[in-house]
């Protein structure tokens, strides 16, 4: 399956915000965001141009961004689009329920994984099942009423110990009844766009396809 394999931490830069895709790494000191000035500066040897964007440049980062959040390339995010285009209710509302739904940031937002690049790994991994059954696809979209748990032979690893203990100390999404002892979640229903914590302009990805 292809997947963005460079250096996460110039996303970052380039987006001009934290998108935490290294766990503990954006939390601390070493993140080029906390350090030096020029380090917070889009990468590249333009970086520092300081130029008023257009209309298609802020609709395009605003997606750029949603993708680089999620883990997500260009095909899959457009599809994700049209299924939200089809949906009831606002697109931009359904685009980002849809990403929410999706396995690996369940297992995210579960605290089972400090990353969501580190939750598709444990997926594919399968240490996850949906409902008693074991999915190793961490683009599977939950549905009201299922159960996520991790796999009983995982639940004795080590690094599920230790992400159970950090779990206990998080609060859990409200769309989630997380059950930290089980290392089980089940979803209660589809996230509100005010209980979506991530920091998009929809509107503007939904102006950039609508074109």
């Amino acid at each position: 399956m292809a997947r963005y394999t460079g250096p996460v931490c110039r996303l970052c830069r380039r987006e001009g915000v934290k998108l935490f895709l290294k766990g503990d790494r954006c939390y601390s000191p070493h993140c080029p965001l906390e350090g030096r000035r020029i380090r917070a500066n889009p990468p590249g040897q333009h970086g520092k141009t300081r130029t008023k964007p257009t209309e298609y440049a802020l609709q395009l980062r605003e997606k750029q961004k949603a993708r680089r959040i999620y883990g997500i390339l260009e095909r899959q995010f457009r599809r994700y689009f049209e299924m939200a285009s089809r949906a009831r209710g606002v697109t931009g509302e359904a685009l980002l329920q849809i990403l929410e739904r999706r396995l690996d940031n369940v297992v995210y937002r579960m605290g089972l994984a400090a990353s969501r690049a580190e939750a598709r790994q444990m997926v594919r991994h399968g240490h996850f099942t949906v409902n008693g059954r074991r999915v190793s696809i961490p683009s599977y979209l939950v549905r009201e009423g299922d159960v996520v748990a991790v796999h009983p032979r995982s639940r004795n690893k080590v690094r599920f110990q230790e992400m159970q203990e950090r779990a206990r100390a998080r609060t859990p999404v409200a769309w989630l009844d997380v059950d930290v002892d089980k290392m089980e979640a089940r979803v209660l229903r589809y996230p509100r766009r005010d209980e979506i914590d991530t920091p998009v302009q929809e509107h503007l990805i939904v102006e950039l396809y609508s074109k």
